[in-house]
């Protein structure tokens, strides 16, 4: 039947008339026409062919991005995007670390700074752009893995892949011919399966079937793909792991002098970082005294520059781990931290701590302890920054100078520190009066002075000069101009800074990590083998009992010991079967494979 009796549009169908005649009450068409009718006919036709796509729908959207998000390219994206996204957290201060570096930083680059504040480039790992990319990368971990442990454990109960009926397509394959007196099928089958079962294989027999003889079919590798998991898994254990640690855990600072102790309790800490789920109550009440802190100095006489400098440091202290624990010596040195009821106590830092008296003008006590000066160099150059805003007649006094160790002087009449050992040690400093703006309750710095609103009293470039105090009678007391007190340098002891951290996930991060290597290694390292063994007649002509046994093997991927495990199954068949010959056969590998093969 034509088109146009098919298609009642055109002329002629359906009334008799044959197609392009001009039948009763109807004209025959124009070229033009013609060509309408054609280019009609053709939108119909791909109107009919065109498949409808339905629109995906909200659950549609929802399928189709929770199995992009849930693919192993998504998961490694998102790996590197966490560690990308880490970096703005070394570059600029952190206000859970250093607020302080942070209001300076803000208060240098107003503009800037209140950009990033804005982009929460000063809380990086509580920011929302950060936590949302964890939690995804949390996510898409799960759901990349979960699907895949399924479908393996459902793969590692399946028996091994099929026997192939043509073992010279495999990348390492072979025929030994059996001799005359060799056993039986059923005998020959069973060492078969005994031989791969020793090469850790999982075996299975198999009768003959069709054109395939009796056979082995064996399988091995599986853990390989168990490894892969495990490394997933492990990577979702680490990430889990650094969030409990953060959310309950918490660091702090404190500075100690020797002889001074510290409970562990919010109050006594100088500086303090509580996770977003801490509980005070969570505080272990141990504490932790300072003895004595010493240092070893390199005294070799060297040429590197390296004479005087830090070798040792060791900080001697008594610990009680509770209210009703034992007092027990211990010692904290850096890299060898101080464990106790579950913190981890570091040595950060340390210095000298000039032991100061100051008297106001009624020759009361005002100030008397030890005051921490902060390094400035490797000699313990130190800063030393002192306020006292309690005196009896309501004069606030302050001191700011520099402690010297071993204190020398040049051919200017410049005080410097040679050593750091405290040979020779001295207090250079200038005194002030007037408001210490404390009084307003605005926090300060207690290593910084703001001399705005002081007077001075004393300086270097003043008539009375500045203050010297050394640790002889008659250096180690000076009395203030215009009657404001005196102050006196009573001894020198050493402070060190401590930093308690407590970590409850850091166990787990630690195990998690030992897994996720072992996983590693095991992906990379372990191969995924298949090996088949069949029985044929030997059809080669070669000497035998008309019987042969075929080998073929195949790997999952790259395994350049393909070969070797080939050879060294050869070796054990020969030791097994006495007198198995080599069996040429054809062979359809492809010069590619056989290069490798060989």
């Amino acid at each position: 039947m034509s088109d146009s009796l098919k298609d009642p549009e055109l002329p002629g169908a359906g009334d008799g008339t044959e197609a392009g005649a001009p039948g009763e009450g109807s004209a025959a068409p124009s070229g033009t026409e013609g060509k309408a009718a054609k280019a009609a006919k053709a939108s119909k036709k791909a109107a009919k062919n065109d498949v409808a796509v339905p629109a995906l729908g909200f659950w549609g959207m929802v399928r189709w991005a929770w199995t992009q998000l849930t693919t192993m390219k998504t998961a490694l994206f998102l790996l590197l995007l966490l560690a990308v996204a880490a970096v703005p957290g070394s570059l600029f201060p952190q206000r859970s670390q250093s607020p302080e570096k942070v209001v300076q930083y803000l208060k240098d680059n107003p503009f800037w700074g209140n950009v990033l504040d804005k982009m929460q480039f000063f809380d990086v790992f509580t920011s929302a752009w950060f936590s949302a990319i964890y939690l995804l990368l949390f996510i898409s971990l799960v759901g990349c893995v979960m699907p895949r442990t399924k479908q393996h454990w459902q793969a590692s109960k399946r028996p091994p892949a099929r026997t192939p009926a043509r073992f010279n397509r495999l990348p390492e394959s072979g025929a030994l011919a059996l001799p005359a007196d060799a056993p039986s099928d059923e005998e020959v089958i069973k060492r078969l399966n005994k031989i791969l079962k020793t090469r850790r294989y999982r075996v299975q027999s198999r009768a003959a079937q069709g054109k395939v003889g009796a056979s082995v079919g064996a399988e091995r590798g599986y853990s390989r793909e168990w490894g892969n998991l495990l490394f997933h898994y492990s990577l979702v254990g680490v990430l889990i792991s650094v969030a409990v640690g953060g959310m309950f855990g918490y660091s702090g600072q404190r500075i100690l002098v020797e002889g001074e102790g510290f409970t562990n309790t919010l109050v006594s800490y100088d500086q303090f970082s509580p996770g977003n789920r801490f509980n005070a109550e969570t505080l272990a009440p141990f504490s932790v005294q300072l003895n004595k802190f010493s240092i070893e100095f390199n005294r070799q006489e060297r040429t590197d520059g390296k004479y005087g400098t830090p070798v040792d440091y060791t900080a001697e202290v008594t610990v009680k781990d509770g209210p009703g624990s034992e007092v027990r010596e211990d010692t904290i040195k850096v890299n060898h931290p101080l464990r106790v009821a579950g913190a981890d106590v570091y040595l950060v830092g340390n210095g000298y701590a000039p032991v100061v008296t100051v008297k106001d003008s009624k020759g009361k006590v005002a100030y008397q302890g030890p005051v921490v000066a902060v390094p400035q160099d490797g000699t313990y150059m130190s800063l030393m920054v002192l306020k006292v805003p309690d005196t009896s007649d309501g004069e606030q006094l302050a001191f700011q100078g520099f402690l010297l160790p071993t204190t020398m002087y040049n051919a200017q009449g410049v005080a410097y520190s040679a050593d750091p050992d405290a040979n020779e040690p001295t207090l250079q400093l200038n005194s002030y009066y007037g408001d210490l703006g404390l009084d307003d309750g605005t926090p300060q710095n207690v290593y910084v002075l703001d001399t705005k609103k002081l007077k001075e009293l004393n300086n270097r470039k003043l008539d009375v000069g500045g203050i010297v105090l050394g640790n002889s009678e008659k250096t180690h007391t000076y009395e203030l101009p215009d009657g404001k007190g005196t102050i006196s340098f009573d001894g020198l002891k050493r402070y060190i800074g401590i930093e308690i951290h407590r970590d409850p996930g850091k166990a787990w991060v630690g195990t998690f990590a030992v897994l996720a290597v072992l996983g590693l290694a095991i992906s990379l390292f372990v191969p995924r083998r298949r090996v088949w063994f069949k029985l044929a007649d030997n059809t080669s002509g070669t000497e035998g009992g008309g019987r042969m046994i075929e080998y073929g093997l195949l790997a999952r991927g790259e395994d350049p010991r393909l070969a070797a495990e080939a050879k060294a199954l050869r070796d054990i068949l020969k030791k097994e079967f006495p007198g198995l010959t080599q069996v040429e056969v054809t062979s359809t590998i492809t010069t590619t494979q056989r290069t490798l093969r060989d």
